[in-house]
């Protein structure tokens, strides 16, 4: 998985007042959990555009420097309801040895002969939640929607790596072709046509 380096500092006081100074210089308020102990630090929020506006997933190098530097993942992020301005920001430490579950997007791939056929391509779940060890996270998962004729579902089963696990039950449908109105109204008349006598047939 590709991943982002955060330069920030640590912070000394995690008092309102010191919090609410930040954010109004412009930087955002970040706690680290996972190790020994909560690293409370702050970096600039223009720091953090490439981890929270996008729908990719990524990895974060967070540098607090004198040395100090740790691997992890977003966890939570609080927004302004109105501003949309980011508030705190929850990381997670990550560890060579130990899995981490996180949300990677979903990406199609592949032509759906249902499709070609008239159908409609619908994507039920765009993120799908995948445990494995740092080195193993995907950047996506991958689903290949090729063999799906029309009325055909994708299922979680049926896509995903052996290097991670994807955590949901196996009836979670990633893609399916739907039948359109067009091609249904087509079946119809066809139906229709099939059960009307033929033209100067006597009866």
């Amino acid at each position: 998985m590709k991943s982002i380096t955060i330069k920030g500092s640590e912070r000394e006081s995690v008092g309102k007042v010191s919090t609410k100074a930040l954010r109004n210089a412009g930087a955002v308020p970040c706690v680290l959990y996972g190790g020994n102990q909560a690293v409370h630090f702050s970096a600039d929020a223009a720091a953090f555009k490439n981890l929270v506006y996008t729908p990719n997933a990524h990895t974060v190098v967070i540098e607090l420097g004198k040395g100090k530097s740790f691997n992890a993942i977003l966890q939570d992020i609080q927004v302004h309801p109105v501003s949309d301005k980011i508030l705190h920001i929850d990381f997670f430490q990550l560890f060579d040895d130990k899995e981490i579950t996180m949300e990677v997007p979903v990406k199609v791939v592949g032509t759906s002969k249902g499709v070609l056929a008239g159908g409609v391509l619908r994507l039920n779940t765009r993120k799908l939640k995948v445990k494995a060890l740092p080195k193993d996270l995907p950047d996506f998962v991958e689903a290949d929607i090729t063999p799906l004729e029309m009325g055909n579902k994708l299922y979680v089963t049926k896509v995903g790596k052996p290097e991670y696990k994807i955590m949901h039950p196996e009836n979670t449908v990633v893609a399916q072709v739907r039948i359109s109105r067009a091609a249904m109204k087509a079946a119809q008349e066809a139906a229709k046509a099939a059960k009307a006598p033929a033209k100067g047939k006597k009866k």
